[in-house]
C-alpha cells in the first residue's frame, strides 16, 4: 500500500539531505523537485540547481535568502536514521512519479495515444535506488567465469562451425541478426536454428510477421521429418507420426503470426499471455523479421528506416535482456548487396543503426545455383563476444527438405577446410575398380556374383592408347 507523505515528512527529507550531503548523493539518481509539495518545491529546485552548478550542497541561509523557506537542522542523526531516509525517500519518489504518470496517462488516453501509457507506468513502478554494486572483479574469478558460462551463457546453435566461431554459441539477453537479400533464406536459417534448439530440449516461440503459421509450420515439418512438402502432402499420416515421435523428447515450440507494423509491446503481451495460459517457459524467441516491426518509444515514419530500426533494435535487445531469452531476428540487405560476394555494414538495409545495437550480425550468401548444389554460406559481419568478424562458414542445404546442417563440424571443414581434405573427398568419390577376371582382383572377390559388388560405384575403364593423352604424358615427363 502506498503511503501518503505529508508536508512535514517532505520537509524532513530536505533537512536530512542538508545535514548529510552523502545522503543526497545517494538518492540523486531519483531526486526530482517536482515530487515535492508546491510550498517546498522552490527549496528542492534550488538544492538541485546549486549542486549541479557548484558541486556542493547549499547552506540553509542561502536557501532561506533565495526562496524564503526555512529548513531547520536535525541533530543527533545516526546510521539507522539514514537507513530510514533511504527507504522512505525511495517509496516517496515512486509514489509521486506513479501518481504523475497516471494523470498524464489519462490525458494520453483521451487523445487516443495508447502506446506510451505502458512505458510511463512501468518506468514509475521500477524507480529504485542503486543498490547493486556490480561485480568485484578480484573477489571470485572462478565463480565469475562460471556464472557467465553456466547462467545464460553460450547455447549451441546446432551448427558446430558457427559455435566455434562464437566461442560456444549464442547467449541469452543478446540480439542476433541474420541479414540477407530477398529470397536468400532468412526465414529458413531462423527455422533451422529454432528446430536445433527445440531438439536440444529448449522451448520457444517463432513469431512470423510475413508468412502464415501454417506455411511456417509446414516448412518445419519438412525439416523435422526429412520429407519434402510434396511427400508430406501425399503421406500426411507418416509425417504426423514422425512429428509426434520427436515431440516426446523435445522442448515446446509455438508458431505465432502477427501483422506487420506490430511493436515490442505486442510481442511482450503475447509472450506473457502464452506463459500464463500454458505455464510453459520460453527459452528463445525468433522474430521474422526486424524490418517489419515498429518502435514503441517514439513515433517514427516507416520511411525513416535509420531511426525506425535504431529504436526497434534497441527495444528488441531490451526485451531479450528483460526476459533472459535467446533472441534471433532477420533483416534485409539493400540493393548494393545484390552483386556482392562479401558483405559489410553498408549493405544492411536502413543503415548502421541496427548493427550498432546488435551483438552478432551475420550475412547470408547464397544463390539459386548454390542452393541446387546444396550450399549455404554464413558470413560474420559483427560479433561482440568473439573474434569471428570477417570469417565465413559453409553449410549443407537439402533443397527438398529445406534442412540446413553443419558441413562437417570439427573434421576440418567449412571456412578452415584444408586442401588435403578437399583432395581426399575427391579421391573418395573417384574409385576405379578392376575389370572382372583381372589378375589384380583380390582372391576373395573372384567368383562372387555381380550383385554382391558395390553397385554404387560404376566400373571405370580408360583407353590409354589415346594419342593426345600420350603427348600430354610425354610433355609432363620432359619437364
Amino acid at each position: 500500500m502506498l503511503k501518503d507523505y505529508s508536508l512535514e515528512v517532505q520537509r524532513l527529507f530536505l533537512e536530512m539531505m542538508l545535514e548529510d550531503a552523502t545522503s543526497y548523493v545517494r538518492v540523486q539518481n531519483i531526486y526530482n523537485p517536482q515530487n515535492f509539495d508546491r510550498s517546498l518545491r522552490p527549496a528542492a529546485e534550488f538544492i538541485k540547481e546549486h549542486t549541479d552548478t557548484h558541486k556542493t550542497m547549499p547552506d540553509r541561509s542561502q536557501i532561506s535568502a533565495t526562496t524564503g523557506i526555512k529548513l531547520q537542522p536535525v541533530p543527533d542523526l545516526n546510521e539507522g536514521h539514514y537507513d530510514w531516509f533511504m527507504t522512505e525517500f525511495e517509496a516517496f519518489t515512486r509514489r509521486q512519479e506513479l501518481e504523475r504518470a497516471i494523470l498524464k496517462s489519462a490525458d494520453l488516453l483521451e487523445k487516443g495515444e495508447f502506446e506510451p501509457v505502458e512505458k510511463l507506468i512501468k518506468d514509475a513502478v521500477q524507480i529504485s535506488l542503486t543498490r547493486d554494486m556490480g561485480t568485484d572483479y578480484f573477489a571470485d574469478p572462478a565463480g565469475r567465469i562460471n556464472r557467465y558460462f553456466n547462467s545464460g551463457g553460450q547455447v549451441s546453435t546446432g551448427w558446430q562451425q558457427l559455435d566455434r566461431l562464437l566461442y560456444g554459441g549464442f547467449s541469452r539477453g543478446e540480439l542476433n541478426i541474420f541479414a540477407g537479400g530477398s529470397g536468400s533464406g532468412k526465414s529458413l536459417v531462423m527455422m533451422n536454428i529454432a528446430l536445433n534448439w527445440v531438439q536440444q530440449g529448449l522451448s520457444g516461440v517463432y513469431i512470423t510477421l510475413e508468412l502464415s503459421e501454417e506455411l511456417t509450420s509446414l516448412r518445419t515439418d519438412a525439416m523435422l521429418t526429412n520429407m519434402s512438402t510434396k511427400d508430406i502432402r501425399k503421406d500426411i499420416d507418416t509425417a504426423e507420426l514422425k512429428v509426434k515421435l520427436v515431440a516426446k523428447k523435445s522442448g515446446n515450440y509455438q508458431v505465432k503470426s502477427m501483422p506487420a507494423q506490430s511493436n515490442i509491446n505486442d510481442i511482450r503481451a503475447y509472450l506473457k499471455e502464452y506463459q500464463i495460459q500454458t505455464s510453459k517457459r520460453v527459452d528463445f524467441v525468433m522474430i521474422d523479421y526486424l524490418d517489419l516491426l515498429m518502435p514503441v518509444s517514439a513515433k517514427v515514419s516507416p520511411n525513416d528506416l535509420f531511426v525506425k530500426d535504431k529504436y526497434v533494435s534497441e527495444e528488441l535487445r531490451n526485451l531479450a535482456k528483460e526476459l533472459g531469452v535467446l533472441m534471433v531476428t532477420a533483416s534485409q540487405l539493400n540493393r548494393s548487396a545484390v552483386e556482392e560476394v562479401e558483405f559489410d555494414h553498408s549493405h544492411i538495409s536502413g543503415g548502421i543503426s541496427k548493427i550498432n545495437t546488435a551483438d552478432n550480425v551475420f550475412g547470408i550468401f547464397t544463390s539459386r545455383a548454390m542452393k541446387e548444389r546444396g550450399k549455404y554460406q554464413i558470413q560474420c559481419m559483427k560479433s561482440r563476444s568473439s573474434t569471428g568478424v570477417g570469417q565465413k562458414i559453409d553449410l549443407e542445404y537439402n533443397i527438398e527438405t529445406m534442412r540446413i546442417t553443419d558441413e562437417g563440424g570439427d573434421e576440418g571443414t567449412g571456412y578452415n577446410k584444408p586442401q588435403s581434405s578437399i583432395m581426399d573427398s575427391i579421391k573418395a568419390r573417384s574409385q576405379v575398380k578392376p575389370a572382372e577376371g583381372d589378375a589384380s582382383t583380390p582372391s576373395w572377390e573372384r567368383g562372387r556374383p555381380r550383385e554382391d559388388f558395390d553397385l554404387e560405384t560404376p566400373k571405370v575403364t580408360a583407353d590409354v592408347q589415346s594419342v593426345k593423352l600420350k603427348q600430354l604424358l610425354g610433355q609432363i615427363k620432359s619437364k
